[in-house]
């Protein structure tokens, strides 16, 4: 039987078997179709021909093609899903993919913005209007707390103490904590609050942030919302509520707080997650050492 025809019983298999989604079984067909092409041009036609080094061969040719490392990783992980059918199927002895091994995926960070940039995009809100004043509450407290996006959206009224400006957030794993708000945000959110209860027909919802008819935000809307906004600044294309939190830790780190507040800050389980924000610039780092330093100085 011809790798082709054993790729196209594969995919029937995901159909009709494990009854994956019509996209899902779209993307292993192209990725395996890629495999099919490269390999049927080596003159290897059946699955049972395929060697590691003919894979690994593929592998080569997909980075010389530019293809980056995730992309490079999911076709692998398609057809390592292949050849697990095929050993069911007795088309093979043995997986070939077992000797090759994925591309190293490196963790991609979001792009913080600067203390500069975050104040415009504060200050370009109007806060005369309700949505204005909505958004810059929304703006202050993704960046002035460091909140997920899902953690914003569920915050509730009770939730927040004013008197101590703390504010009360459930998050991964139904881990609460107390994230403390500085009186930019927490005036931001004093205007909000007040222009919702004199908008004509407020509701007074429970959530803090709404759209709407008084319905919460959604994921989405806070997304579209923050884009929106940055797009409108000529701030970068990549500005989404992520940004926001990124930018609250790199900032807390370059200006001296120690690793451990911020994990606690964010809601980190693992104080290993948090260290991915400890990127500061070299400019940061010399100027540290020079001030720290017994030595640094020629003086």
């Amino acid at each position: 039987m011809r790798l082709e025809t054993q790729v196209d019983a594969f995919l029937e298999h995901l159909r009709v078997e494990r009854a994956l989604a019509r996209n899902s079984v779209l993307a292993y067909g192209r990725d395996l179709s890629d495999l099919t092409h490269s390999v049927g041009a080596a003159g290897v036609t059946t699955a049972r021909a395929l060697s590691p080094e003919v894979l690994r061969t593929w592998v080569g040719e997909l980075g010389q093609r530019g293809l980056s490392a995730r992309s490079m990783a999911r076709r692998l992980s398609a057809a390592r899903g292949f050849f697990r059918f095929a050993l069911r199927e007795g088309w093979i002895e043995q997986d070939p993919s077992q000797g090759v091994s994925p591309p190293r995926l490196g963790r991609r960070l979001p792009r913080d913005q600067s203390p500069t940039d975050l104040a415009a995009l504060l200050a370009a809100t109007d806060p005369s209007t309700l949505r204005g004043a909505r958004d810059r509450a929304l703006f202050a407290i993704l960046y002035g707390g460091g909140l997920r996006v899902s953690e914003v959206c569920a915050i509730e009224l009770g939730d927040l103490d004013r008197q101590a400006g703390v504010l009360k957030v459930v998050g991964k794993g139904e881990r609460p904590r107390l994230v403390p708000l500085g009186e930019v945000c927490l005036d931001a959110i004093d205007r909000y609050l007040e222009a919702r209860a004199a908008s004509p027909g407020s509701q007074a919802p429970r959530h803090l942030f709404s759209g709407r008819g008084g319905a919460k935000l959604t994921r989405q809307a806070v997304w579209k919302i923050v884009r929106q906004a940055g797009r409108a600044l000529g701030l970068s294309s990549d500005l989404f509520p992520h940004a926001l939190r990124h930018s609250f830790a790199s900032h807390l780190l370059s200006g001296g707080a120690d690793l451990r507040s911020v994990q606690l800050l964010l809601g980190h389980a693992s104080i290993t997650t948090t260290e991915i924000y400890t990127h500061v610039s070299a400019a940061h780092v010399e100027a540290a050492y020079r001030k720290a330093h017994p030595r640094a100085s020629s003086a």
